[in-house]
């Protein structure tokens, strides 16, 4: 946990920079926004205030706060108030609310392990940035252009190769128990590469020359032999202490080993926005657990990536 996180700090979010994983957090009225490594084996150690309150919105690279800090449920998965999500929204490329947005994007395939292999699309900026929230297992970039041609490519991939532009949250979970070897995964993007260039690429996007599949687990802490956690946790309450050892931290996700406990999923959008401060780091683990049920086949739930 960061030093900046004392009192009147709260949590933002995982970020993913420089392809490593950061946790984030802001006073309200302070800048800049701190944020604080989480190498594996790390011990963060936190206790939940009193509230929970919109993180704001990015605009050109920075945070801005909520102008209201309007208050959150616990059991929101989003980090924002009504009001931040719809000025996002209208900025989205998502949304497509950017279509003359001047940057070049970039045509990318991420595998997901059992749960499969989508295609997608961001700016060619952000590298490999998008594919760490997402928490893919490896990933190939196919070309680069104009936004309007990235998303005729998406579409093509879609309906001609059958292709998803989403997986679920459910389903990207259930795989990392069993991910498979770097190997496999490099096999099966290929295929599907090799797949893409028997079709007629739209106008505005340039083919890459090569096809080089680069595999994220290690850089998570996904082991071949898989993760599958014993507990998660459940919306935080004031008061809740949170401790464990880092063994994992993919898209926003983080894997703790905690003890009596076991394995622990923590997903990390259920802490943005809440007020919180250092927590010794043998204190006991209070947050409420729920038991995560072993599942052979994936269920799809509404929340995408």
């Amino acid at each position: 946990m960061s030093d900046a996180a004392g009192a009147g700090w709260r949590a933002a979010g995982l970020l993913w920079r420089g392809g490593e994983p950061e946790l984030e957090w802001w006073a309200p009225g302070a800048e800049p926004w701190r944020a604080g490594a989480l190498p594996l084996g790390a011990e963060p150690a936190f206790a939940v205030g009193a509230d929970r309150r919109c993180v704001g919105l990015w605009r050109a690279g920075r945070r801005i706060a909520c102008g209201a800090a309007r208050a959150l449920e616990p059991g929101s998965r989003s980090s924002q108030c009504g009001e931040c999500a719809r000025l996002d929204r209208r900025n989205s490329v998502a949304a497509d609310t950017l279509l003359d947005d001047p940057r070049p994007y970039a045509v990318y395939l991420a595998h997901h392990g059992s749960a499969g292999v989508k295609v997608g699309i961001t700016a060619a900026e952000r590298g490999l940035a998008r594919l760490l929230e997402q928490g893919a297992l490896a990933s190939v970039f196919l070309s680069q252009g104009t936004l309007p041609s990235a998303r005729r490519v998406e579409h093509l991939l879609g309906v001609v190769l059958g292709l998803p532009d989403r997986v679920s949250t459910v389903r990207k979970r259930v795989a990392r128990a069993a991910p498979g070897t770097p190997a496999e995964r490099a096999a099966t993007l290929l295929a599907q590469a090799a797949r893409t260039r028997e079709l007629d690429w739209p106008e505005g996007q340039t083919r890459r020359p090569g096809t080089d599949v680069v595999d994220h687990c290690a850089r998570y802490g996904l082991p071949e032999a898989g993760l599958y956690p014993d507990a998660a946790v459940e919306p935080l309450r004031p008061g809740d202490v949170v401790t464990g050892r880092v063994v994992c931290r993919i898209a926003s996700d983080l894997y703790l080993t905690v003890p009596a406990a076991g394995l622990v999923l923590l997903d990390t959008r259920l802490l943005a926005g809440w007020a919180v401060s250092r927590a010794d780091p043998d204190a006991p683990f209070t947050a409420r657990l729920a038991p995560v049920p072993r599942m052979t086949e994936p269920q799809e739930q509404p929340g995408l990536f």
